[in-house]
């Protein structure tokens, strides 16, 4: 079994001035998001990553920061971080940088909430795109090898773009899935399909959720049966 952890970036100084960040630089993490990130930093103490890869936004960069500190007591952590394109936020085109309350005025806006899969940011992407490329980073890190958790750090609608796909339902219903700041979600695999251990998390230890299944047997049966957060995008 793999366990794969998703990290949305802490709270940003765009969250908090309720604006879509997007691509736009100059994006860091307000006060409030570099507690968190200690916070994150805390609540993954004792896990052994195999894998580390990072959307090349700063917020998400400075979200591990802590973490990061924290592995370097230990020999060749570098080696297990890259940068990976296909975890970046959406191209929100036109929309970026502008407050959510304006945007939620756009005609556009209800097809974001109803009929996401039908939605092409104007001058940006496509959120079927924005799936693809984010199932396409998630499979990549699974089927890579390598003992311990991998840790995927990403962006609210990229996450939940990926819970979409996981869970089976079609993109359009994405808006029912909650990914707060700072949230982790951790997935297991078992070499064919996904299961979801825990979903936005804010609170309590991680390390539990990483435990090896005690037999193959038990983690395929398990397969067989089977908001702190500021509201909006970020």
């Amino acid at each position: 079994m793999t366990r794969i952890v998703l990290l949305r970036h802490a709270h940003s100084t765009a969250n908090a001035k309720a604006i879509l960040a997007g691509r736009a630089p100059g994006v860091d993490l307000s006060d409030r998001g570099r507690k968190e990130s200690l916070n994150v930093a805390k609540r993954l103490k004792g896990v052994d990553f195999s894998l580390i890869r990072v959307s090349p936004m700063e917020r998400c960069a400075q979200t591990i920061e802590p973490l990061l500190t924290q592995l370097s007591k230990s020999s060749g952590v570098k080696s297990l971080i890259e940068v990976e394109s296909d975890l970046v936020e959406v191209d929100y085109g036109k929309w970026t940088g502008r407050k959510l309350s304006v945007l939620s005025k756009d005609k556009a806006w209800k097809v974001v909430q109803n009929t996401p899969s039908a939605m092409y940011f104007p001058g940006g992407e496509g959120l079927l795109d924005v799936q693809a490329r984010a199932m396409r980073a998630l499979n990549g890190a699974a089927n890579t090898s390598g003992r311990g958790a991998k840790l995927l750090v990403s962006h609210g609608d990229v996450i939940k773009s990926i819970i979409a796909s996981v869970l089976g339902t079609h993109l359009d219903h994405f808006q029912k899935i909650v990914i707060d700041p700072a949230s982790i979600t951790v997935l297991d695999f078992n070499g064919v399909d996904y299961r979801v251990l825990t979903l936005n998390s804010t609170t309590s230890p991680i390390t539990s959720f990483l435990r090896e299944e005690s037999s193959k047997k038990k983690g395929v049966s398990a397969l067989l049966g089977g908001g702190s957060g500021r509201k909006g995008k970020g």
